[in-house]
């Protein structure tokens, strides 16, 4: 796989005439980039730099031989949600209890957005 070499970055950034770039190694497991759309792009196991330049800017520059693209649902996993959560949703809703914990997750817990969602979707139909 093609590596990474902080000292070469820094020496094409000097080329470009851009001093004082801080070049950091990032160890990480996975890196995951949230799209607009509701998807997620996973990098495993990459190989990371975090470049920081003059004025704030941060660039963040992986190679990975493993790429997943997956959709994203908010920050909730299923052990967040509360089961008072689960049924105050399906009550409001009118909807089975599997249906309101999966527009939960899906709102990333918010109960208001999650009965909205539901409703939407009564109203697509």
């Amino acid at each position: 796989m093609f590596r990474l070499n902080p000292a070469e970055v820094r020496r094409q950034f000097k080329r470009l005439g851009l001093k004082n770039v801080k070049v950091d190694v990032i160890n990480a497991e996975e890196i995951a980039v949230r799209l607009e759309d509701g998807r997620e792009i996973v990098l495993h196991t990459p190989q990371a730099l975090l470049i920081r330049m003059q004025g704030n800017a941060v660039m963040l520059q992986a190679v990975s031989s493993t790429i997943e693209e997956r959709e994203y649902g908010g920050e909730a996993t299923g052990q967040d949600i509360s089961e008072d959560d689960v049924r105050l949703v399906a009550e409001q809703a009118g909807v089975s209890l599997e249906e309101a914990r999966n527009a939960l997750k899906e709102a990333g817990g918010d109960i208001a957005a999650a009965i909205m969602l539901i409703e939407e979707r009564r109203k697509a139909s």
